[in-house]
């Protein structure tokens, strides 16, 4: 792998720079320079499992797994650090769908639009609809996460030697990075590989495993691909109660980009990031909210609420990792940690004019 440092793009982000969940300790290079100090505990709390590699009776092979994934894991974290104030989108799509298909016109149009709304793009790095979302962004909003195949692929020519192209031999370490860094996740029409990040994107939010993004399911124009993966959702899986009603509004099927670009804009009109503090759901947002506002949500999202009430506050004394979101108003609430669809309600609710 490459390790030369990749630079930060010369650009200005239109948007809110985007903060998900992070360990309450966790520094920021705003801290002071003895802030690193903090995160000495996790790296003795990782020697001393290594040195109990030692007197176990693991196999070798297992422990090439573990090396390669830490090893992976570091690179990818290192390419990834100097963008991590920024909006990304993470796209998902088929590696063969051909330029002159409709769904890859769409994802290379979606894309351009997003970029022009100061956003990235990260995609798999290959051909098809990670191709058509390289090229809708450019070389330099774009970044990948390339896979090592025995059959394919090669990086496409867009994001090919760029030093925000990670290639990585596990999919599961793929799959973290794809979710971690990205702040909303748009899929197209695929094969097996589209269908298991999607599905799996959909667990991670439905389980509370994954801060809440805007997840959107676009088929090309007039297509029905997610229609009928919709269909089979509300006939199979609501129908016979393997999901709650509320887990429909963990995502949106479309076949329309500009449906699309709202979808995803309109989730950060108002809410801006979360976090938890203790047992506390901390929701950080771009303004405040009429005290009408508040009563209207105690009384419309109680049912999520293990005690207490939807509080208004300022930054809490654990948030103070995080300076550059000093100034930002909060929500503060009790939340259940159950009920992520209604809890996805709630930020549609907040972000309402």
């Amino acid at each position: 792998m490459d390790e030369s440092k990749p630079s930060e793009p010369d650009l200005k982000s239109i948007l809110p720079e985007a903060f998900g969940e992070r360990e309450k300790d966790r520094p920021t290079p705003a801290d002071e320079p003895n802030s690193l100090l903090v995160n000495d505990d996790l790296i003795e709390m990782m020697r001393r499992t290594v040195d109990q590699l030692d007197n176990s009776d693991i196999s070798r092979g297992d422990l090439k797994i573990l090396s390669r994934s830490l090893r992976e894991l570091r690179y990818a974290f290192k390419v990834f650090g100097p963008y991590q104030r920024r909006r990304k989108v993470t796209i998902f799509g088929s590696a063969r769908t051909k330029p002159d298909h409709p769904a890859y016109i769409q994802a290379e149009a979606f894309a351009k639009r997003m970029a022009q709304h100061g956003w990235m793009v990260i995609t798999g790095a290959g051909g098809g609809i990670m191709e058509a979302g390289h090229r809708g962004a450019g070389r330099e909003l774009s970044m990948g996460l390339n896979i090592m195949l025995p059959f394919e692929q090669s990086a496409n020519p867009v994001i090919d030697g760029d030093p925000k192209l990670v290639t990585l031999k596990y999919f599961f370490t793929r799959k973290l990075m794809f979710v971690k860094e990205c702040s909303a996740v748009v899929c197209y029409p695929g094969g097996f590989g589209t269908l298991d990040e999607t599905f799996e994107v959909l667990t991670l939010l439905q389980t509370g495993k994954q801060t809440l993004v805007p997840m959107v399911l676009v088929d090309e124009p007039g297509g029905t691909y997610w229609k009928n993966v919709e269909r089979f959702f509300s006939q199979q899986l609501l129908g016979d109660k393997w999901i709650s009603p509320e887990d429909v509004h963990l995502y949106k099927v479309t076949d329309n980009n500009d449906e699309a670009i709202r979808e995803v804009l309109q989730f950060y009109r108002v809410y801006h990031s979360m976090r938890y503090v203790d047992d506390a759901l901390v929701m950080r947002l771009t303004s405040r909210l009429p005290p009408e506002k508040i009563d209207k949500l105690n009384a419309d999202f109680s049912d999520i609420l293990v005690s207490g009430s939807i509080e208004q506050v300022g930054m809490l004394p654990d948030e103070a990792g995080e300076p550059e979101l000093a100034e930002l108003p909060r929500l503060k609430l009790h939340f259940n940690r159950r009920n992520l669809g209604r809890l996805r309600q709630l930020i549609d609710a907040v972000n309402l004019p």
